[in-house]
């Protein structure tokens, strides 16, 4: 063959090569899966009523919020627990992440929206603190300003300031059958505790590893009942570390106590169902096995079955953890997105 002719034969080959992969490229990416769309975070700062200062909230919007400007969202508050921050769900509990891979498999969005509770447990405190010996809080590296509650009703700040905030400045779907809330140890005490004491606002609750039977002793000293403390020295065995601030919230009094029981707050709930009120909410209780308080969880679990409250309970491998949190937060969203998702 003529030394011409074969490098112009080289030539068109390459030449066709070159075509070939220029139009098969195009294929080639489309074929590829799309990338998964993902929700937004950001924080906002209101003025709480209830506390007397502004606070941070962190709100999670689902990935179509921005494009479906005529669609309306449920709601799901998700609390920390002590010594936690509004960010702690998303830095640590990771629940943006957990919350776009449920909308990629076809779960129903929602708004998530998590407040800052300090150490509050969720409700209104049996004393007043002492504002002038407060200061910065130097473990959530929160100023003053807004760490010093003067006038501390939590359990109004996340029923009214919060609620009404979300309603005001989202496009929510602003009932109760559309709004649930879930949360961690205290948060899970306070998301069981709020939807029972406000049913009105509240379709459903999801509690991981909750305090739910704070009354529940550690030992079986100084009890007037089946294994419930009466006397402030009990107080303080059965609250063991969680003593400083449950003093501060729940008081010093059995009565105090007694009445921001989940299981009374359940009782009452059911009460007012009967007698022609909102229905008692939904609710979803896990705890793993290893957990310092999953006593409390069958306890509370064993109670709420005696009144006839319908409930689901389940318990896992694990303990009272960030790796726990972040494995069934899964589970509690699930169980809240089916509630609050309906038409």
């Amino acid at each position: 063959m003529p030394r011409g002719l074969g490098g112009s034969r080289s030539a068109v080959l390459a030449l066709s090569l070159v075509l070939s992969a220029m139009l098969l490229r195009p294929a080639a990416l489309s074929a590829q899966p799309a990338r998964a769309a993902t929700g937004t975070i950001r924080t906002d700062t209101l003025w709480a009523q209830a506390l007397g200062l502004k606070k941070a909230l962190v709100v999670y919007l689902p990935p179509s919020y921005a494009t479906a400007t005529a669609q309306r969202y449920p709601v799901v508050l998700y609390l920390h627990g002590v010594s936690g921050n509004e960010r702690n769900w998303v830095e640590q509990g990771r629940l943006a992440q957990t919350m776009d891979s449920l909308v990629a498999a076809g779960h129903p969005e929602a708004i998530i929206a998590m407040p800052d509770g300090d150490d509050s447990w969720y409700t209104t405190f049996a004393s007043l603190p002492d504002l002038a010996a407060c200061q910065a809080d130097t473990v959530r590296k929160e100023a003053a300003a807004s760490f010093c509650v003067p006038w501390p009703h939590y359990d109004d700040y996340i029923a009214f300031d919060i609620v009404q905030h979300l309603d005001a400045h989202y496009r929510t779907r602003a009932d109760r059958a559309h709004r649930g809330i879930g949360g961690l140890s205290m948060g899970g005490y306070g998301a069981v505790s709020l939807a029972l004491a406000y049913p009105e606002l509240f379709s459903a609750a999801a509690s991981h590893s909750g305090v739910l039977s704070p009354r529940l002793l550690r030992d079986s000293a100084a009890v007037t009942g089946p294994g419930r403390y009466a006397t402030v020295g009990s107080y303080v065995r059965a609250a063991g570390g969680l003593w400083p601030s449950q003093r501060l919230a729940f008081g010093l009094d059995s009565i105090g106590w007694l009445t921001r029981d989940p299981v009374s707050l359940a009782a009452r709930a059911q009460a007012r169902a009967r007698a022609g009120g909102p229905p008692v909410p939904a609710l979803a209780l896990d705890v793993g096995r290893d957990d310092a308080y999953v006593a409390q969880n069958r306890d509370a679990h064993a109670a709420l079955d005696r009144l006839g409250v319908v409930h689901q309970y389940t318990e896992w491998p694990g303990g009272h953890t960030w790796n726990y949190w972040r494995s069934h937060s899964v589970d509690g969203l699930t169980f809240l997105l089916r509630q609050v998702s309906r038409p």
